[in-house]
């Protein structure tokens, strides 16, 4: 009895202290500042000429759809490489590590595109909460 019940402790201590940080952050209406970063390497990258001021899809897809589908993995390997056949340029600048948050770029992006997909961020220009 005495081991079940440390076991059982066990696996919810290395839950709590295990748990990673969330990929985005939302405080009404505005966002943590990696998020705000990655929104600006959204608009350094012109990333709106092919999929839109919000992300709808223009000549490119919509975004808002394939962060829905796209695993982390494809979003980084798409964004690096590109998909030349269908339009898409390679991005390999974004492999580069922001200084302010020492995340790469592309986890940036990522993490601001998966949270206007998930519908939590909102569209437009957004603010951190955290200035």
């Amino acid at each position: 009895m005495y081991k079940g019940l440390m076991f059982f402790f066990t696996l919810f201590l290395s839950g709590i202290l295990g748990a990673a940080d969330p990929l985005y952050v939302v405080k009404d209406g505005k966002v943590d500042s990696a998020t705000e970063k990655g929104f600006k390497v959204w608009r350094a990258s012109a990333c709106e000429r092919c999929h839109g001021n919000n992300q709808q899809g223009l000549v490119g897809p919509s975004l808002i759809e394939s962060l829905k589908v796209l695993s982390y993995k494809e979003f980084v390997t798409v964004m690096i490489e590109g998909r030349n056949a269908k339009g898409m340029p390679a991005h390999p600048h974004l492999n580069k590590v922001d200084e302010g948050t020492g995340k790469k770029k592309v986890d940036l992006l990522y993490a601001y595109l998966k949270g206007r997909s998930d519908g939590k961020v909102p569209k437009g220009r957004v603010r951190s909460f955290e200035k």
